[in-house]
């Protein structure tokens, strides 16, 4: 299936992590031009010799997206460097750090608010503008199955994940009568650096990742195992593809689990 993706430009954030590097290639390989941020240049000069990307088909950018100045202009020097924006994936997250409520505090949650819920929408503040200008395009936000299932001791990272989610369906009412069409994907336990970390959050050192992936992978429907993070970029380039431009406040779920159970 062609999903018209070709010579589209997309802005990823969060484009060095395991999931961000899976959509960054998977776009490449549909022959869009990518533009990406990272949290370093280091990161960045690693990833993109690895990409075997056509000269003039990847850029990155150092943006910390806990700066709304430096998400400002990721957006505006992607849109000067390729001329235009078509597609806007705000990816980066933060899974926060699992404490009972008692413990929380308030600065655990700001840090993770601030990747999860505000650096997206301040992501879609600065690129709707053009693709309201082109009446055209596509926002495709990564959430999280979080968004659905609660989990005890994990209220900042599950609650800005409910909070992300509420925020992309009222910006896919704004933008769909102008053309653009918004949704989100909600992944399950991907098999990423990310994991490894919620992992040890949770278990410290009393289970092995073998162990730990039994246990919060035990009861899907399919698989036993962790999504890949192609199949999470998978979801996000069809959800930014023309070929789903009926399709608008949508979660789709991958995570063999917790959509067959709902």
């Amino acid at each position: 299936m062609d999903l018209k993706l070709q010579n589209k430009v997309v802005l990823v954030t969060g484009g060095t992590g395991g999931i961000g590097t899976a959509i960054v290639k998977g776009f490449l390989a549909e022959g869009a031009k990518v533009a990406f941020s990272s949290t370093s240049q280091a990161k960045i000069d690693a990833l993109l010799p690895t990409l075997g990307a056509a000269e003039g088909q990847v850029a990155g950018f150092v943006a910390d997206l806990n700066k709304e100045e430096d998400i400002k202009n990721f957006v505006e020097n992607a849109k000067a460097h390729f001329g235009t924006i078509d597609v806007v994936v705000p990816n980066a997250g933060y899974e926060g750090k699992a404490h009972p409520v008692q413990d929380m505090t308030l600065e655990l949650f700001e840090q993770t608010y601030m990747l999860n819920v505000f650096a997206v929408m301040l992501t879609m503040k600065y690129a709707a503008p053009t693709l309201i200008e082109k009446k055209s395009g596509s926002v495709v936000v990564v959430a999280s199955a979080a968004a659905y299932e609660p989990t005890a001791g994990n209220s900042a990272y599950v609650s800005s994940k409910y909070a992300v989610a509420g925020l992309t369906k009222c910006i896919a009412m704004e933008l769909g009568p102008v053309g653009v069409h918004v949704n989100y994907v909600c992944p399950g336990p991907v098999d990423t650096p990310m994991m490894l970390r919620i992992e040890k959050d949770f278990f410290g050192d009393t289970m092995t990742h073998e162990e730990a992936m039994a246990m919060l992978a035990g009861t899907y429907a399919m698989d036993k195992r962790y999504a890949k993070p192609e199949e999470v970029a998978n979801a996000v380039l069809y959800l930014a593809s023309e070929v789903s431009s009926h399709t608008a406040g949508m979660g789709m779920h991958v995570d063999s689990k917790v959509s067959a159970a709902s």
